[in-house]
């Protein structure tokens, strides 16, 4: 049995979850979130408890059992406490601001680029070289966070560029970094 997929969700206070015919929505304090399950693993809610099943040990089956349970989970921790990605920008006259609902990024090119917000997602810059994107569906926090980074990776000779907080970005030796030493 999977491990991950046989532990119960226990719901916290104010989060309410129901079950349609394979469409789960998960209402909470934050807000409200709905995912299509796969119409062969079955969810069941018991009071404060949410069960995930599978009907027998096939290959699929029992993958989709652990991700089927891991979305739920994601969704009632979103409506609850919500996901937030953290950038770092690094470079010498790079930085980010708020303007409105748009983050102004100077990042080395000759224009500025700029990000809109989107619905569901918050963009904060709280420094010159920090961005923090929040929201309550991890999936789209995610994806706009790597979207955002896109705009300008992190190089590996001087680690120039827009990194996660908790990234490590390995360096690189330059051209003379090579040459024996006399």
């Amino acid at each position: 049995m999977s491990r991950i997929g046989r532990k119960p969700i226990t719901l916290p206070a104010g989060v309410e979850v129901k079950v349609d015919n394979g469409l789960v929505t998960v209402k909470g304090p934050k807000g409200t979130l709905s995912q299509q399950i796969n119409p062969v693993i079955s969810v069941e809610v018991n009071g404060n408890e949410v069960l995930v099943t599978r009907p027998n040990d096939e290959k699929e089956n029992r993958s989709l059992h652990g991700l089927s349970r891991t979305l739920i989970n994601n969704m009632v921790i979103g409506v609850t406490e919500g996901f937030k990605k953290e950038l770092e920008v690094n470079g010498v006259g790079y930085r980010v601001q708020k303007q409105g609902t748009n983050l102004v990024m100077n990042l080395g090119y000759s224009h500025q680029v700029i990000v809109s917000e989107i619905p569901g997602i918050t963009i904060e810059a709280p420094g010159p070289n920090q961005i923090v994107i929040s929201g309550i569906d991890k999936q789209l926090v995610g994806q706009f966070a790597a979207e955002v980074r896109e705009k300008r990776p992190p190089e590996p000779y001087k680690g120039k560029g827009i990194k996660y907080v908790d990234e490590y970005i390995r360096r690189k030796e330059g051209k003379a970094g090579g040459k024996g030493k006399k």
